[in-house]
This record gives structure tokens, sequence and C-alpha cells, in this order.
């Protein structure tokens, strides 16, 4: 959720604080291309698709965000 005043949860069903993410510095993959960005807002790291970054966003916690990159190098989210 991209917007001042809506509950965010992670992951794990915790409740995150009220992130602003509309001044967030969105960063794309390591060639600056990519539907997938990311933005580090204080202490948490939100995840959008950059294609419509007016939609919603994906808060992770430190740990939770950790578990992700982790389960995706070890091909947990291919669909291949």
């Amino acid at each position: 959720m991209t917007r001042r005043g809506l509950t965010q949860r992670g992951l794990t069903g915790h409740d995150l604080p009220d992130l602003d993410l509309a001044g967030a510095d969105w960063r794309s993959g390591s060639h600056g291309v990519g539907d997938v960005q990311i933005a580090f807002v204080e202490g948490f790291i939100a995840m959008r698709n950059g294609r419509l970054p007016e939609g919603p966003s994906v808060v992770f916690t430190p740990a939770e965000w950790r578990a992700f990159v982790v389960n995706a190098r070890d091909g947990e989210f291919d669909l291949t």
C-alpha cells in the first residue's frame, strides 16, 4: 500500500508502521530495467510493479526480505 493512513501488514501478518512510500527512492534491477522495483524505507523494504507505480506495494520486514531473496536464489519461485 502506498498511501499514508492505510494499515499495512507484513507477510507474516504483523502490523507494520504507517510508511509513506510517496517519496521513496524506487530502484529497478541491476540493469536499471524491469517491472519489479524496491525501496528501502524506515528500515523496511517495499516492492512494487514498476509498470503500475500507483498500485499497491508489498512491504517486507528485513527478516522477511532475507527469506524471500534466499528462496528466490534457490529457485523456490521458478515457474518454468
